[in-house]
């Protein structure tokens, strides 16, 4: 990037003649959700020495390091930006049972805690998921209602891995389920697809909706990392839900050309079956290759030709009414060139922040070899799943 203040002056464009209006939902007091002593995902104490930096791998830095890279770029400035209000208890209660919000609420208004599987919150963590929340309900509200062409939400604490009644892999409350059955509640949609991309399995939208016909949900997920009980291919649903429940669990090592052909052999084919209202997807940049808690080799690229695949099926099914709701993705360093990448190709922007690591990581993708057992997997499952 030679010129950043240049590059600010750019017209955002998308192939055709319409201007695109994009949304990003934030907001600066998600930033200081902070959870408990911890190293990496080790309680600290007995043998676990406590970090220099602190806490768990779910902090605050690579979310601001990367709405940091957008402003210094000037993509920040081609956004529509807004914030949102808090999701109102009755929102919550769509999803969550009121004894897991009371629970939650009084542990929070008394210092904190921990509400099971180590997922710690300090004093005013309720508020603070509950406005993590309504940056997905307002995303999906201002672009089902057409205000917006389509947004990015950028939640914290993120949403994917909680149950109904148990917070599960940093998540505390449901944003996207809460999110679709706010839409669902005011009519502005009826049949929704959420497509998990984070490297972990969406184990929390899965059950969520495993009983129900008006929600595809779709995850594609690294094989045995976490939950290690959850993501089997055979897991399609239940009762009425039987069928719009797809796993993809994909071998480690998995890089670009994998990914890309698992969105174009399993995940578009499916989405084109179901004929959605909208499309969500569970945007995570944890299968990067560099990402600590993943074994995957996806790049700041592969975001991008997914975002691009998604944005064109959108376009071609549901007036393009897509909402992208931020997950997973732990490197600090890496994921703001995955989320420019991502934002940037949502909005159809000519801005670029170039990948630094382009080069090395394209020198460390799967051997053609490899990539074949791997497109070959793909297939095997996609057959599977009659598709």
């Amino acid at each position: 990037m030679d010129n950043p203040a240049a590059l600010r002056h750019l017209p955002r464009k998308d192939e055709g003649d319409h201007t695109m209006t994009t949304g990003f939902f934030w907001d600066e007091r998600c930033f200081w959700h902070a959870g408990g002593n911890y190293a990496f995902t080790m309680p600290v104490g007995g043998l676990v020495q406590p970090l220099a930096a602190g806490g768990l791998p779910e902090n605050p830095e690579t979310k601001r390091r990367m709405k940091n890279l957008m402003e210094v770029t000037g993509l920040f400035d081609e956004l529509d930006t807004r914030s949102a209000a808090p999701a109102s208890r009755e929102a919550l209660a769509r999803v969550h049972p009121e004894s897991y919000l009371d629970e939650f609420k009084r542990l929070s208004d008394a210092g904190g805690g921990d509400l099971g599987h180590a997922v710690p919150f300090a004093r005013g963590g309720y508020e603070l998921a509950a406005l993590s929340a309504g940056l997905a309900i307002a995303a999906v509200d201002a672009v089902a209602r057409g205000d917006l062409d389509n947004a990015y939400a950028l939640s914290r604490p993120p949403g994917h891995h909680c149950l109904p009644d148990l917070p599960n892999g940093f998540c505390l409350l449901a944003n996207i389920a809460i999110a679709i059955e706010a839409a669902q509640a005011k009519g502005l949609a009826k049949r929704v697809v959420v497509l998990d991309w984070d490297v972990h399995h969406g184990n929390g939208t899965e059950a969520i909706y495993y009983d129900r016909d008006d929600v595809l949900t779709i995850s594609l997920h690294q094989e045995g990392n976490y939950p290690i009980d959850t993501g089997g291919l055979a897991d399609r649903g239940r009762g009425a839900g039987g069928g719009y429940n797809i796993n993809l669990p994909m071998h480690a090592g998995s890089g670009h050309t994998a990914y890309l052909h698992a969105m174009d052999r399993v995940v578009i084919p499916a989405i084109e079956a179901f004929a959605p209202d909208m499309i969500i997807v569970a945007c995570g940049y944890d299968a990067a290759i560099v990402d600590p808690l993943a074994r995957m080799q996806a790049t700041a690229a592969t975001f991008a030709e997914m975002t691009k695949r998604i944005r064109d099926t959108a376009d071609k099914l549901c007036d393009g009414k897509l909402v992208l709701v931020h997950e997973g993705g732990y490197s600090e360093a890496y994921v703001p060139f995955c989320g420019h990448a991502t934002i940037a190709a949502l909005a159809g922007s000519k801005i670029d922040a170039p990948d630094p690591m382009a080069r090395s990581l394209h020198a460390r993708q799967p051997s053609p070899a490899f990539d074949a057992f791997l497109r070959q997997s793909i297939d095997d499952m996609a057959w599977q799943l009659d598709l």
